[in-house]
């Protein structure tokens, strides 16, 4: 089969469906990737449906849960080779979407998706604790995206900072068994609230996920988030 029929399985049952052409940007997607996968490294799934299912498909996913409404500004903070932030842009480019990663050559292969592509999306290349204290980025978007491998007290610290009140950080997530817990506390002085969280398995085969929404009530106090090192050392 191939990356196309692999996805068009996947996601036969999710509620937004792609039209020809956003499918074949997927398909033109894929094939960069790939390419480029030789040249850097960007992702360690490159078979067809390992990038149907483990990333296309599992960026689709957030459209089944959660409603984001026209034109909404979404930060993909660490997007890596561009998941999820550059599957929602496809699948909806209306979305105003900024991609930040601290790795400049990722960000080169992105900005050449994104021409190939023909769609916009705004490139930040700056670690994501950096950012999150830049007046330009901070608390200005309705939605933080992040399929980041980071704790969840870590990951809200790096992302939150960028919500606007009322806004929500979307973390993509694995096993969540015992991050839940050690991560209220910190999401709590962050500013924000667990809103829901939404368990789901990826079609075939593909795993367990958890997105677990997190709606900006307050502020974030202006320390935060703190260098590296404090959140790592000293996480919330």
């Amino acid at each position: 089969m191939t990356m196309r029929e692999y996805f068009l399985e996947a996601t036969k049952n999710f509620k937004l469906q792609l039209n020809e052409k956003q499918l074949a940007q997927l398909e033109r997607y894929y094939e960069m990737l790939v390419e480029w996968n030789e040249k850097i490294n960007l992702t360690a799934i490159t078979d067809p449906q390992g990038v149907a299912v483990k990333h296309f498909a599992d960026s689709l996913t957030v459209f089944n849960y959660i409603d984001i409404p026209e034109n909404a500004s979404v930060i993909d903070v660490g997007t890596g080779a561009g998941f999820p932030g550059m599957v929602l842009k496809i699948a909806r480019p209306d979305i105003q979407l900024t991609l930040l990663d601290s790795l400049q050559k990722r960000l080169n292969f992105l900005d050449i998706v994104l021409d190939k592509l023909n769609l916009e999306a705004k490139l930040i290349h700056s670690r994501a604790e950096v950012g999150g204290q830049n007046d330009d980025l901070r608390e200005t978007c309705d939605f933080a995206v992040s399929r980041a491998v980071a704790q969840l007290n870590m990951l809200s610290e790096f992302c939150l900072p960028y919500v606007r009140l009322s806004g929500s950080f979307i973390a993509f997530k694995g096993n969540i068994n015992n991050e839940l817990e050690s991560a209220g506390n910190a999401i709590g002085i962050l500013g924000g609230k667990i809103n829901k969280i939404y368990a789901f398995d990826l079609p075939m085969d593909g795993g367990s996920r958890n997105l677990i929404q997190i709606e900006k009530v307050r502020p974030t106090p202006d320390k935060y988030p703190r260098a590296f090192g404090k959140i790592k050392s000293k996480p919330l």
